[in-house]
Order: C-alpha cells, then structure tokens, then sequence
C-alpha cells in the first residue's frame, strides 16, 4: 500500500493514506518529498512551499487559499488554510461529457406494485400526520409485530415532531414527505394515523396524493375512535393478510433508484469511498437506472463539475438555480454559506467546503444530470439526479427516499448508525472503521487503495446493491434502524 497520494497531477498538496511521520520519505512517481511533521491519515501535506494567499490545489482545483507561508513537508489544514467561497455566482454552461460503462443489463428480485413501482421490501408503513400521536404509533408498533408472516418484510412506525404549529414552507415541507412516504413502493401497505385538529390532517393529506392504491393505504383519524390502538391493529391486519401473499419476481435494474449520501466525512472520503460510489452509479446509469446527489451546501465550490456535466440548458439553469437558491437561504438567516465542514471531518482531514464538496460530488461520477428536483420532489426522469436537500444526513437522506429511491448508499469516514425509511447501506473509507465498526459497516471502500481498485471495489458494490435489493438485510437493517427527519426552517407557532 503506497503511504500518501497526490490525486491529481497538478495539485501542490497530497493526502495520507496512513499516519505518517516526522522524517519520513514520501515518494510519489519521480519526486520524493520529506515531512518535517507527523501527518494523520487523511490530512494534506504540502509537496512544494506555498507561499502565503497562494492557492491550495488538490482533486485538480482550488479548495482555499494559504492565510500563513507553509512549507514543504508541513501540514496543511484549517490552521493555515482558509476557504475562497463567497456569495451568488454567475455561471458560463460548458457541456462536457464522459466515456461511460457498458451496459451490464442486470437484473434484482423485487415487488411490483400496482402503479407499476418496484419497492425492494415488502413492509407495512405506519405513519402519524402530527407528533401528537408518536406514541401510538409506536405502541402499534411494538404490538404488531407479531403480524410478520409470509412475504412480509418488517412493521415500522416513522415518528416525527411536525404537521401541526409550522408555517409557510415547513408545513409545506412536512405534507410533501409525508405523502410521499405514503406511496413509496417499499411500502407493501401503509396505515396513516391523524389526531384530527392538526394542521396537516388527514384529509388535507389526502390532497397531496393524486393516486394511491385505496386497498393498501388506510387511514385513522384518533379523535374519532373509542380506542384508536384497537382501531390501528385492525387495520394491520388486514395489511399484513394482503402484503404477507406478495411475491417477488425479476425487474431489470433500470428500476433501481438509488440515493447517494455521505456524512463523517474525513480526508479519504473523496479517494475512496465516494469515487466507488460514483462508479457504481455510472454503472447503474448505464444500465438504465437512478441515482440521486443530494446535500446542496456539499456542492458549493465543485458545482461547476455538475453544470456542465447538465444534459442541456434547461437542467444547467436548474442546477444554477438549485446552488444560488441555497446560498440565498444561508445568508437569508444571516449565516455564512462556507461553514460546512463539521469537528468529525475537520478531524478526519477536511479543511474547508471546497475540500468537501470536491470529494462529496465524487459519489455523483462521470454522468450526465439528468433532472434536478425541488426538496419533496419525487423522481420522474431515470439517469443521475440532483436533490435540494441541507447536508444534515437524517433530512438529506429521508428525503431521498421520500423521492422515491428504495435504497440510500451512504459513505463515511468517522462512522454513523443512522438509517432512514430505506436500507441504508454504510460504506467505510478506511479499512480501520471498517473493521472496528462492523456492526454498521457493509461495504470497506478502503480497500481500493490497498489490494483492489475504484473499478473492482465499484463492481462489488454493484453486486451488494442488488443482493441487498433481492432482500439480503444490510447492517442497519439488522439492527433495527430506521428513521425519517423532516427539513425545519421556519417559525414554529
């Protein structure tokens, strides 16, 4: 395994791939350098003088400026390191395009349902309009699940703290995921359960689905049963009678729809794990298949990259759209729109958001964008998709699935159990969280850097997705994980 590497040709700083030390020699093709300080993995050293406002190159681009001289062989990191973000942006659409994989026309076992949908679990969904009724919810829950028999896959309840005392666009919010989730096809049967003086009560909520299929989504408004547990079990099952006789049965993988997230980022996430990711996405494209990118805030200072990757015009314009509309919401609540990077990826070798943001849209690969979506936007056009999500990874993720994606691959660096409504699948960019955390690692992306390669630890992660489509439970599964989070950013009543 090679101790360090330079990403791209033309960049004045490389990256560790193990810890490192203070006089030890790093080669890196003709030229060897000497560090004159111990260097973590993940974290950058300088390979030539930088003087001070010089820029710090690194994945062939700008990701901050020096704000002190730093020499050769030094660290370089947010002590001496500052970003070059600033406000709105006017953008020039230069198409580029890329040479993409064969098709590989493969193929999963899945649910068809009777929209013509294919979900990759066969569960029963409860879901509360109102925080109110979390409670119940959960008790129904607890209580069902001694209902799962057949084809069925699992009973979850997805608790929430909205739908009633939002606002504007956070009650908005609030009814477009929620509906959402009601018709997601991983969803074999679904009972919505209301208190019934919320905002987003039922029948509100039944506005904001043009179609659902009637025998599979129940509702029940609390307010008006004697006992609304009893009421909600009923209703179970009858569900669990109708999804437990669901059958599995071939769908070409065009039908996958899978979201890409990362969260613990650290210094390794964009040369490995996501650079994986973005080759199984350009796989599954090619095969006719979705991705979704999200985390709009973790494309600022590389959303070039994505523009100009747009198929034509009308999604460049959108894409401008989807960054400048962001930033407008960070200063908007007087924030500054470079804050991004968290402790965890500051510690794990993350400088600054364009350091992030370079390694984030890796997990999008070589691509064409082929649509843009709003947040609660459910997906429309197959190929590689754009999402206006915040970076947080509960809101990120749940709105992936809320689009429609029956699974989420979410790369880390730190670690993190967090799953959403989906199979979540983790995957680790160093083989050392990879095997201390094994309980909530599937996929070690380490080891494209070790004994394998972007390419075949690629294709391994292609077989992963559609072993775990076919019903093999990922880790957070296992676990018992799953949650949403609905995006807050208004007044609450």
């Amino acid at each position: 395994m090679q101790s360090a590497v330079r990403i791209h040709q033309s960049d004045n700083v490389a990256v560790a791939l193990k810890p490192l030390s203070k006089g030890e020699v790093i080669t890196l093709g003709e030229d060897s350098f000497t560090l004159k300080e111990d260097i973590e993995q993940g974290h950058k050293f300088a390979l030539v003088d930088i003087k001070e406002n010089e820029n710090i190159i690194k994945y062939g681009t700008v990701i901050g400026h020096a704000i002190t001289p730093i020499p050769a062989g030094t660290h370089v990191h947010v002590e001496n390191i500052k970003t070059n973000l600033g406000d709105l942006l006017e953008y020039t659409y230069q198409p580029e395009s890329f040479p993409q994989p064969d098709a590989r026309k493969r193929t999963f076992q899945g649910f068809i349902r009777k929209n013509g949908d294919v979900g990759i679990r066969n569960e029963i969904w409860i879901i509360p309009t109102v925080g109110c009724v979390n409670n119940i919810v959960q008790r129904v829950e607890r209580e069902s699940q001694s209902l799962i028999r057949g084809s069925i896959d699992g009973i979850h309840a997805f608790t929430h703290p909205y739908g009633c005392s939002q606002m504007g666009g956070d009650q908005e919010n609030t009814r477009r995921i929620l509906a959402d989730l009601i018709v997601h096809p991983n969803a074999g049967g679904v009972l919505v359960l209301g208190l019934g003086c919320e905002n987003s009560n039922i029948d509100v909520l039944k506005g904001y689905l043009s179609e659902y299929d009637e025998e599979r989504v129940r509702f029940i408004v609390a307010q008006k049963e004697e006992d609304e547990v009893a009421a909600c079990m009923k209703q179970i099952e009858e569900l669990a009678e109708l999804v437990s006789k669901d059958v599995r049965t071939e769908c070409p993988a065009s039908k996958l729809k899978i979201g890409l997230k990362c969260g613990g980022s650290d210094g390794l996430s964009g040369i490995t794990a996501n650079p994986v990711v973005g080759q199984f996405s350009d796989l599954l494209v090619a095969d006719g298949g979705t991705t979704v990118l999200c985390e709009v805030p973790e494309m600022f200072g590389a959303e070039t990259q994505l523009m100009n990757r747009a198929k034509d015009k009308v999604v460049f314009d959108k894409t401008v759209s989807l960054i400048n509309n962001f930033k407008e919401y960070f200063t908007a609540n007087h924030q500054t729109i470079y804050e991004n990077p968290s402790p965890g990826n500051k510690a794990g070798g993350i400088s600054t958001l364009e350091d992030k943001s370079n390694g984030c849209v890796q997990k999008s690969g070589s691509a064409a964008v082929s649509d843009v979506l709003e947040y609660g936007d459910r997906l429309v056009t197959t190929g590689l998709n754009l999402l206006s999500t915040p970076g947080n990874d509960l809101v990120a993720a749940t709105a992936e699935a809320a689009a429609g994606c029956q699974m989420v691959l979410f790369t880390t660096g730190r670690g993190t159990p967090f799953a959403t409504a989906v199979p979540t699948i983790k995957i680790a960019t160093n083989t050392r969280l990879a095997e201390a955390k094994k309980n909530w690692i599937d996929l070690n992306a380490g080891r494209a850097i070790e004994d394998s390669s972007i390419e075949a630890v690629g294709e391994e992660l292609y077989d992963l997705v559609i072993e775990t489509a076919n019903g093999k439970p990922c880790r957070s599964e296992q676990a018992g994980y799953h949650d949403i989070a609905i995006f807050k950013q208004g007044v609450t009543l």
